[in-house]
């Protein structure tokens, strides 16, 4: 039986190169809890027109060639009314993601808590 394609990767094979023309980075979709274990994304287009919002709680990793050789890295989360920039990593060489992995776990499984939190507040 085929499975549906679910067009996630493994980050680890994208970080070599830039985020490919037509997308903005790609969106964390699963992350595993042991450290520099397997991040697993989607692509996220380029928005046409005016900006959009990442959805609560999405946390859009964009990379782009360094001055030094290496890559520069940026996290953005997104947040009930805003995107938020979480974390830079200038200048990261090879395969960097393992080195983004502890920070992206914890702020994703952070948010997770949080929402947990607030929707059981509101039933009190």
């Amino acid at each position: 039986m085929n499975q549906p394609a679910t067009n996630l990767f493994p980050l680890r094979k994208a970080t070599r190169r830039p985020v490919p023309d037509g997308y903005r980075g790609a969106l964390v979709r699963e992350v595993s809890p042991h450290p520099g274990d397997v991040l697993r994304a989607t692509w996220h287009p380029t928005p046409t027109g005016r900006r959009h919002r990442l959805g609560p709680g999405a946390l859009l990793l964009i990379w782009t060639p360094s001055s030094s050789g290496g890559m520069d890295v940026t996290a953005h989360l997104g947040l009930n009314t805003m995107d938020v920039t979480l974390a830079t990593w200038p200048g990261l060489r090879g395969e960097w993601s393992a080195t983004v992995h502890p920070t992206v776990y914890e702020v994703l499984a952070l948010h997770s808590a949080l929402r947990v939190a607030r929707k059981t507040l509101a039933t009190v």
